[in-house]
C-alpha cells in the first residue's frame, strides 16, 4: 500500500476509535445514571466498586472524554495499532487494545483521586470494558469487509511488474518477504524482449490495475512508451525512477515499502473526497433500496405478469479496469433479445460498438413504462452494495461491446467504478449519436471529478428519472 494510502487509512481509523472511546465513556455513565431502573443487582456492582448512586449531570465529567480520546489515540499508536498489516491476526489487535483500555483506565482513575472527584470507579471499569469491545467489534467488521473485499477482488492490487529481468525478480522478492495482502503480482516483462502490444494484452486480459516500472535510466525510451500506453487505458503507473513528460496523467512522488516512487495517474486519486463517495455510494444506494421496495415489488409482479420468463435480466458488464462483472436489471425485452439482436444491426443508431434503437421490437410493452422511468436500473443498486459500481459513473458496457472498442483511448472510462447516472445521462442521452461523444462526457467526468461533481449529477438525475425523459 503506497504510504498516502496508508495515511488516509490510519486518519480515518484514528477518528472513529476516537469517537467509539467517548461512546464508551457515554455508556458507562448512562448505565450508572440508570442502575437503580435497571435492576438492584447494578445497584450492587456499583456499591462493590465505589460510588453513590446519586445521578450527576454527564457535562461535568465531560472534559475526561477531551482528554481521554486524544490519550487513547496516542496509546493505540504507540502500542503499534495503526501499524498492524491491513489484515492483522486477533492476538495482536486484541494486545493493543488491552495495553491501551488498563492504562487509560488505571489513568483516570489516577487522576480523579488526585482531582478528589467522586466519579464511581465502577464508571471507570466499565469505560474501559465497552471501549474495548466497541473498537474490537470495529475491528471484526473491518477485517470482515476487507476479506470478503479481497475475496471478491475489490481491494486487490493487481500488478505488472516491467523492467529489467534483474530489477523486477528483486522486487517480486522484496514484495514476498512484506505484508502482500491485497497484492497480486500478474506477469513480470522484461523491457528488453518485450513489446507494448504484449503489456495492452495482459492488462486486458488480466484487468490489472497498476503497473510497476522497474528498470534503469538508459531504458528510458522503452519505458516511456509503456507510461503512454497505460495512460490511455486509465491504469496507474508506478515509476521505480525518475519521471517523463506525460499527456493526461498527473504526476505525485509516494513511497512503495520504503522505495522512492513516481506515480503517474490519469484518473481521480485516493482521497478524503473519494472516502466520502464511497460513503455516499453505500448509504446512499441502502436509503434508495428503503424508498424504491415497493415501486420494484409492483416492477417484478409486472413482469412476471406481462410476460414469460425470467423477472431480473442479468448480463456481463464491463467494470472497474475492465473486470467483469454480474449487472442486475429488470429484464423489458423478450426472452430472445440477444439471439434477435443481430436482426437489428443495420438499424443501429449509434457509431462504435454500442447498440441502441428506437423503438426497439424487442422491448415489451410494460418494459417501455419501465424504460420511460429508469425503473429497469433499480436493480443496480445491489450492485452498488456489492461495491461493483457507484452510484455516479459512466454507465457499464456489455464486456462484449468493450473488446469492440477501436481505439484505445476509449478504455479510459474502464478506469472508475461504473455508475447509475453520469454526465451522459443529463445531457440528452437520445440526442448523442456518436460514441466517441459519449466517451468524451465520460472522460470529462473523470477529468474533472469531485465529491461536488457527483453530487450535481445526483440532483440533475433526479427531475430526468421523474419526467421519464431521454430514455430508450
Amino acid at each position: 500500500m503506497l504510504r498516502r494510502q496508508r495515511i488516509i487509512r490510519d486518519r480515518i481509523h484514528k477518528v472513529v476509535d476516537g469517537a467509539l472511546f467517548a461512546l464508551g465513556f457515554y455508556l458507562a455513565f448512562a448505565l450508572r445514571s440508570n442502575a437503580e431502573s435497571i435492576g438492584p443487582w447494578l445497584m450492587q456492582f456499583f456499591q462493590l466498586f465505589g460510588g453513590t448512586p446519586e445521578i450527576q449531570a454527564f457535562r461535568h465529567f465531560a472534559w475526561y472524554v477531551l482528554l481521554t480520546v486524544p490519550a487513547a489515540m496516542i496509546l493505540l499508536g504507540n502500542y503499534g495499532f495503526y501499524n498492524r498489516p491491513l489484515i492483522a491476526s486477533r492476538r495482536q489487535t486484541i494486545l493493543c487494545l488491552f495495553k491501551t483500555c488498563t492504562v487509560l483506565t488505571v489513568g483516570i482513575i489516577i487522576l480523579m483521586f488526585l482531582n478528589k472527584e467522586v466519579l464511581s470507579r465502577a464508571v471507570i471499569m466499565l469505560f474501559g470494558v465497552f471501549s474495548f469491545l466497541l473498537v474490537l467489534l470495529k475491528e471484526e467488521g473491518v477485517r470482515w469487509w476487507i476479506r470478503t473485499g479481497l475475496e471478491k477482488g475489490h481491494f486487490e492490487r493487481r500488478l505488472i511488474l516491467v523492467g529489467t529481468a534483474d530489477d523486477t525478480h528483486s522486487l517480486r522478492r522484496q514484495l514476498s518477504e512484506r505484508e502482500r495482502h491485497g497484492i497480486r503480482i500478474l506477469a513480470e516483462l522484461d523491457v528488453n524482449e518485450s513489446s507494448v502490444d504484449q503489456l495492452v494484452e495482459i492488462l486486458h486480459e488480466q484487468s490489472a490495475n497498476g503497473v510497476v516500472l522497474a528498470a534503469r535510466h538508459t531504458f528510458f525510451g522503452q519505458l516511456e512508451k509503456v507510461i503512454h500506453a497505460c495512460e490511455l487505458e486509465g491504469v496507474e503507473v508506478w515509476l521505480l525512477a525518475d519521471f517523463f513528460k506525460t499527456q493526461i496523467s498527473r504526476t505525485t512522488v509516494d513511497d512503495f515499502y520504503g522505495r522512492p516512487m513516481m506515480v503517474f495517474r490519469s484518473t481521480p486519486e485516493m482521497s478524503w473526497q473519494a472516502v466520502g463517495k464511497q460513503l455516499i455510494d453505500i448509504a446512499g444506494a441502502l436509503l434508495l433500496i428503503i424508498m424504491v421496495s415497493p415501486i420494484m415489488i409492483l416492477a417484478a409482479l409486472a413482469v412476471r405478469l406481462t410476460s414469460p420468463g425470467p423477472v431480473v435480466f442479468k448480463q456481463m458488464r464491463s467494470g472497474l479496469n475492465g473486470r467483469p462483472f454480474t449487472m442486475y436489471k429488470f429484464r423489458t425485452m423478450v426472452t430472445d433479445a440477444e439471439q434477435r439482436k443481430q436482426e437489428l444491426a443495420a438499424f443501429n443508431e449509434m457509431s462504435g460498438p454500442v447498440f441502441k434503437v428506437t423503438n426497439d421490437p424487442r422491448i415489451t410493452r410494460v418494459g417501455t413504462w419501465l424504460r420511460k422511468f429508469s425503473i429497469d436500473e433499480f436493480p443496480q443498486l445491489l450492485n452498488v452494495l456489492r461495491g461493483e459500481m457507484s452510484l455516479v459513473g459512466p454507465r457499464p458496457l456489455p464486456v462484449d461491446e468493450t473488446r469492440r472498442f477501436d481505439d484505445l483511448a476509449h478504455r479510459r472510462r474502464l478506469s472508475v467504478k461504473p455508475g447509475l447516472t453520469c454526465l451522459w445521462q443529463i445531457s440528452g442521452r437520445n440526442d448523442v449519436r456518436d460514441f466517441r461523444e459519449w466517451v468524451r462526457l465520460d472522460l470529462e467526468y473523470i477529468d474533472n471529478w469531485s465529491l461536488w461533481l457527483d453530487l450535481k449529477i445526483l440532483f440533475r438525475t433526479i427531475p430526468i428519472v421523474l419526467m421519464g425523459s431521454g430514455a430508450k
